[in-house]
């Protein structure tokens, strides 16, 4: 099996980063770098050696996300959604469940993978759908409605999609994979964000939009559900999405240890500022946040790769480590901030563009009220009506 840095080496990290900006600046999707990961076999990762990949469980492809996202969060969050389908493919099969083994096909055929969930004005999020799902006699679907920051816009091949069937006593969820040659599937170019540009992830439009019975994989009824669909989408996207954020807080961290350094004190007689106390103080925060990152992320993909059953708990526990992992970065890039001087204000500079990437962390599911209301569920029960 290979390792972690067999794949990513040293000279094809330093390549990201140095285009980084550019991508950023030019609000380009990150052609270059999607196209060494693809020869470099990294999307295949999760496959095992006999199909072609590397045999990767999530605890090595978070490890590597958080690599990858710590030299360029963007390129490495535009991957993320392509590995968050695998991860869930993987994770299902290793408990007895085959219904998504058509993606390991496709991912081994070199096809690419997106994640079409996101709707706006839905915080039902996997509970429900804005989007409507029409049945045809031969077990078909089409689809119509808009899928929001579909990540990889430029390239994926299947795009995994759900709706609501409402054509029968009761409304139901269904889910199916969709292809990129089908008809009724419109991308708008209007990625034009803050942050995380290289992503590139445009809205999709669906109109009509058909998948065959084959690719319908799933029918679940409208709510929460205990089907291990939802539980392998939560686990793998919450866990690979985390794992970005804390390559990107990790990076914060090293920048903050690595440009006070660089800077002189006129009042202290030209001594440099890693030897203030206050400085000091403010980087130890960020080290500590990320060696408490650090054990979650490990011990909690480690507990998904060794089937650990955690019962009620795995929700919380999933959905903590993502809202840490978003807080972790966006504190780490501020400390980094507070302590390299005015200097990375300046746009262009590495820290001005993570601060914007940080950001994102915000809007991916869960937020913060979700993962306290998850967590409030957990320890004290529903909200009594």
């Amino acid at each position: 099996m290979k390792t972690i840095d067999q794949v990513l080496g040293a000279e094809l990290l330093e390549g990201f980063r140095a285009r980084a900006g550019g991508y950023d600046e030019q609000n380009t999707f990150c052609t270059q770098d999607f196209a060494e990961l693809a020869d470099a076999g990294y999307l295949r990762a999760m496959l095992p050696e006999s199909r072609g990949g590397f045999g990767w469980g999530m605890e090595t492809m978070t490890a590597a996300q958080r690599l990858l996202g710590s030299y360029a969060p963007a390129t490495a969050l535009a991957v993320n959604m392509h590995h968050v389908w695998c991860g869930v493919a993987t994770l299902l099969a290793a408990r007895g469940d085959h219904r998504l083994d058509m993606v390991l096909d496709w991912v081994q055929a070199g096809e690419v993978m997106a994640f079409g969930i996101s709707e706006a004005g839905n915080d039902q999020v996997l509970f429900d759908s804005v989007t409507r799902a029409v049945p045809a006699p031969d077990g078909s679907y089409s689809f119509t409605g808009t899928k929001i920051f579909t990540s990889l816009a430029p390239v994926w091949t299947r795009l995994g999609v759900f709706g609501k069937d409402e054509s029968g006593e009761e409304p139901k969820l269904v889910h199916g994979f969709l292809h990129r040659d089908a008809p009724g599937i419109e991308i708008p170019q209007n990625w034009n964000t803050l942050g995380m540009r290289a992503t590139q992830s445009n809205s999709t439009i669906l109109t009509d939009a058909p998948v065959a019975a084959e690719h319908i994989h799933t029918t679940l009824p409208v709510g929460p559900v205990p089907d291990l669909l939802v539980f392998g989408i939560f686990a793998s996207f919450l866990s690979l999405t985390a794992s970005v954020y804390v390559g990107l807080a990790e990076r914060g961290m090293q920048l903050a240890a690595a440009n006070p350094v660089r800077r002189k004190s006129l009042k202290n007689e030209g001594r440099t500022y890693d030897q203030d106390p206050d400085i000091r103080w403010q980087v130890a925060n960020a080290g500590i946040e990320i060696l408490a990152l650090d054990a979650m992320l490990r011990m909690t993909t480690r507990d998904l790769d060794d089937l650990v059953d955690h019962g009620g708990s795995w929700f919380p526990r999933l959905v903590t480590l993502r809202t840490a992992a978003g807080d972790a970065a966006r504190s780490c890039i501020d400390i980094a901030a507070k302590v390299s001087g005015g200097g990375q204000y300046f746009r262009g500079s590495e820290l001005e563009r993570l601060y914007r990437d940080a950001l994102a962390s915000l809007y991916h599911p869960s937020d913060a009220e979700s993962a306290h209301s998850t967590v409030a569920s957990w320890l004290l029960g529903p909200v009594k009506e």
